[in-house]
């Protein structure tokens, strides 16, 4: 999607000090920069304010974190927006480094308690997420990804792994600048395994990314991968099956996906 076509009006930007000019919109997404601070839209208001706690105190090795900001007066969202440090960096097809980067994400995440609003939204993601959990039944059109699911949701296995907070959109959220460390600047907080979110960015860049047939195989030595990658699988038809933007031509990545994961399961 393009940038947001309303940019932080200037009580935000003076609740921040930004004060360097005109903001601009940065990449494809819904984010602002004015000088050395940027801006994105809380949607909602207590996630927004967990994430930039959470991203404030968070030290991960080779990652650069995207500094939440506070307002003149303490608040992390102000006006519907919140601001954070600047980090340079665009989105590269590095996928290995992303689910390199994931994992290490991840063992910082592993003690954080589940927030009190997570998973109990109706949007359609919170919903796609319980339903390839097999927590809840929902009505998915087959033409668009149900079909599939139900061809696919008959190899789910009971998985071990502990459940923890993990970001669970890092595929489109994570930039490179060379040799720099990789960035984050957001976090899509779910409560499930670790490699669960590593297998989001493989089934995300198989089927939209370009990526190679053995980027699978290279990460098939974790502990429960076939099942990880299963069950992100699901959750990718799950919320294109009902989403409402969803058609039969976006469908095509992720039946190429299933293709691909098809042997591993």
């Amino acid at each position: 999607m393009g940038s947001s076509a309303v940019q932080p009006p200037q009580h935000v930007l003076a609740a921040f000090g930004a004060k360097d000019g005109v903001p601009e919109p940065v990449g494809t997404g819904p984010v602002w920069r004015a000088g050395d601070t940027a801006f994105r839209p809380a949607t909602n208001p207590a996630q927004a304010s967990w994430v930039a706690q959470t991203l404030g105190e968070l030290e991960v090795t080779d990652l650069r974190v995207g500094r939440p900001l506070r307002s003149s007066d303490g608040r992390y969202v102000v006006g519907g927006w919140v601001a954070f440090k600047f980090v340079e960096g665009r989105h590269e097809p590095r996928y290995d480094d992303m689910v390199a980067a994931s994992l290490r994400l991840h063992q910082a995440t592993a003690d954080l308690d589940r927030p009190r609003f997570l998973g109990n939204g109706a949007d359609v993601f919170t919903i796609a997420d319980r339903v390839a959990w097999d927590a809840e039944e929902a009505p998915m059109d087959p033409k668009l990804g149900g079909r599939l699911f139900d061809v696919f949701s008959g190899s789910c296995r009971p998985v071990h792994q502990p459940l923890q907070v993990v970001h669970g959109d890092l595929f489109g959220n994570m930039l490179f600048d060379g040799d720099e460390a990789p960035g984050i600047t957001d976090f899509t907080p779910f409560f499930r395994p670790a490699e669960w979110a590593a297998a989001v960015i493989v089934v995300d860049a198989i089927a939209w990314g370009g990526a190679d047939d053995g980027l699978v195989s290279r990460w098939s030595h974790l502990s429960e991968w076939p099942q990880m990658v299963l069950r992100a699988l699901l959750f990718r038809l799950a919320v294109h099956a009902m989403h409402p933007h969803s058609n039969e031509q976006s469908l095509l990545g992720l039946e190429h996906a299933a293709n691909r994961i098809s042997a591993l399961v």
